[in-house]
């Protein structure tokens, strides 16, 4: 079931507080995955350490789900400085963010999840901040106002996002550290499943834990949210041990999960393209209206790993099922066209 804000089962935007306490990592060495990032994650922080400076501002971009807030966690912890946090859409006013700034220390990092939803008026008030480490406030009102120059403690901004391309260039380009986190491969997964069971004494198998991996969509915080799922099932039904039998019980029969890792809502979207539309081209809001799901939900969350995984096509005429699809759900494609024509699956905007 989704929830009040059209978050399905699988949306790693839905948040998970006791997750996030018990198996998030506190290095960057704990850190699985996103191997390149973190080699020149690690040269950045050392090089700072080194020098005895703020880390530069830095920005790190990617699907919900990957990790951005824990890198964010990890780089306060590995340099022993302060970590303060909020989101784009809470900072209203750039007297809310003067507050925040003015509390800073040296070295401190500010972190901004959702750092695209910033409005126009408080991203110009952060340019001064970020480049220069000082604020203009406004004393006072009418003819008597007069501009303050608030000098601030060297601190690191890290933004996150996860829709890069919503940012404006100058506020992109103020950031000397922009690192794009990937989705993982199910080896890593494994890993990461594998030492949250550990943290939560759960008993997994090796195979266990790649039954659930393979199922995750590549995210981290979706393979933390089944473990626990499927630690609840073992432990009632299974003497609390976790193998690859059990692991696909639960994750099949009480999660709805399927071998692909596709939930649901994933199943309806392709059965309505397959099925309802045929095979044609539909536009977000008709496939939305179809699923009874937020067209947001599905662009940012579902599509995302449809995609990549060879299921659905976008295309410039609207979202098209693959034929991997057609095979996935045991439907027969539509017929393609003569030679020389054009094929329902693929149009020519592909």
């Amino acid at each position: 079931m989704a929830d009040e804000e059209g978050r399905g089962p699988l949306d790693p935007r839905a948040g998970d507080p006791g997750l996030d306490k018990t198996l998030r990592p506190r290095s960057l060495a704990e850190f699985q995955g996103q191997a390149e990032l973190k080699d020149k994650l690690g040269v950045y922080l050392e090089a700072a350490k080194r020098r005895g400076e703020a880390l530069d501002h830095t920005l790190f971009h990617g699907h919900p789900g990957l990790g951005k807030t824990t890198l964010a966690h990890i780089l306060s912890l590995e340099l022993g400085v302060g970590f303060h946090q909020t989101s784009g859409p809470a900072v209203e006013r750039p007297g809310d963010l003067a507050g925040l700034l003015n509390s800073l220390k040296d070295g401190d990092i500010l972190f901004i999840d959702e750092i695209h939803r910033l409005s126009p008026v408080v991203e110009e008030f952060l340019y001064p901040a970020l480049e220069d480490f000082k604020i203009d406030l406004m004393i006072g009102q009418g003819p008597g106002a007069k501009s303050v120059r608030l000098a601030l403690a060297r601190f690191t901004l890290v933004g996150a996002t996860t829709r890069a391309g919503l940012l404006t260039p100058p506020l992109r380009d103020r950031f000397g550290i922009q690192l794009r986190l990937d989705y993982y491969r199910p080896e890593e997964l494994a890993l990461i499943v594998t030492r949250g069971a550990s943290l939560l004494g759960a008993r997994l198998t090796p195979e266990g834990a790649r039954e659930i991996a393979r199922r995750s969509r590549g995210t981290p915080r979706i393979a933390g949210r089944l473990l626990k799922r499927v630690r609840d099932y073992a432990e009632v039904r299974a003497e609390g041990i976790i193998d690859e039998a059990v692991a696909d019980a639960a994750l099949t029969k009480m999660l709805e999960v399927d071998a692909e890792g596709l939930d649901s809502l994933d199943r309806r979207i392709l059965t309505a393209l397959c099925e309802r539309f045929g095979g044609r081209p539909v536009g977000l809001d008709s496939l939305a209206v179809a699923v009874a799901e937020e067209p947001n939900t599905i662009s940012e969350v579902y599509e995302p790993y449809l995609i990549q995984e060879g299921f659905l096509l976008r295309t410039q005429r609207g979202r098209v099922a693959a034929l991997k699809a057609y095979q996935h759900l045991g439907l027969v494609p539509p017929n393609s066209t003569p030679a020389g024509g054009e094929s329902p699956l693929f149009p020519p905007e592909v």
